[in-house]
């Protein structure tokens, strides 16, 4: 986990600012199979850009936020406090930025030269025992539990599927870490890169625009197998806009 400094966030969002997208609303390894037909690989990352459940097919379905957090998180340190946890019967979700989380097994591009924030730890260990791969692994990071919202009273535990949602990209990933109590908005290098967000730790990520929605009771066992993150994350988005589309027609 680590915790963007104030000057970092600004230099980063300088950076960014072009390409960010609106604010949100107000409201701490596995060899890689070669692509399929439908399937796109981004240095190493298995994603699936056809034939998959749409970015906007998701986001219709979190247009309303029943809150559950207990207050709101901030995005960097020192930020005001502006992003709730929201939920719904099947998962829940929060829209904020992306910090990039290169935290685990160190490597070439995560490491204590690249990271000024860098832990060799992951919250959530990996099949072989040993912290995750951020370079490696798409995984997104919670919140460590608070009086503001426990992640384990809502059906999320490390290995959780969840989808992340940016511009017109949707891209799968486990729960694989936590971060700060009171800051929300962090996932690791290889789902920013997925993304086709600057995964530089060091004055990457994005300023605004990521949707996390994390599905309740799921998981992905062992956690580092990213090819079965993509397929329950794919079930799970059918279903998931499934639900919304049945309870539009009433059925």
């Amino acid at each position: 986990m680590r915790v963007q400094s104030l000057t970092l966030a600004a230099a980063s969002a300088a950076l960014l600012a072009p390409a960010a997208l609106p604010a949100p609303v107000d409201t701490a390894h596995r060899p890689r199979r070669a692509p399929v037909v439908g399937d796109a690989v981004v240095q190493g990352a298995v994603v699936r850009d056809a034939g998959g459940v749409g970015a906007a097919e998701l986001l219709a379905r979190l247009r309303h936020c029943d809150q559950i957090s207990h207050g709101r998180y901030r995005t960097d340190a020192g930020a005001p406090r502006t992003v709730p946890v929201c939920g719904t019967p099947d998962a829940v979700f929060w829209k904020a930025d992306l910090d990039i989380d290169c935290d685990g097994a160190p490597g070439r591009r995560c490491n204590s030269r690249t990271d000024p924030y860098f832990s060799d730890t992951t919250a959530f260990a990996g099949s072989n025992g040993r912290p995750l791969d951020a370079e490696r692994l798409p995984y997104v990071v919670v919140p460590v539990p608070s009086e503001t919202w426990d992640y384990r009273a809502h059906g999320v535990r490390g290995g959780s599927v969840a989808a992340v949602v940016y511009r017109d990209r949707v891209r799968y990933a486990v729960v694989g870490d936590t971060g700060p109590r009171d800051i929300i908005g962090e996932a690791s290098y290889a789902a920013a890169r997925a993304l086709g967000i600057r995964p530089d730790p060091h004055g990457g990520g994005t300023g605004s625009g990521v949707t996390y929605i994390v599905f309740k009771d799921s998981r992905v066992s062992p956690i580092d197998d990213e090819e079965a993150a993509v397929r329950e994350g794919e079930r799970l988005a059918r279903a998931f806009v499934g639900a919304r589309a049945a309870a539009v027609s009433g059925g």
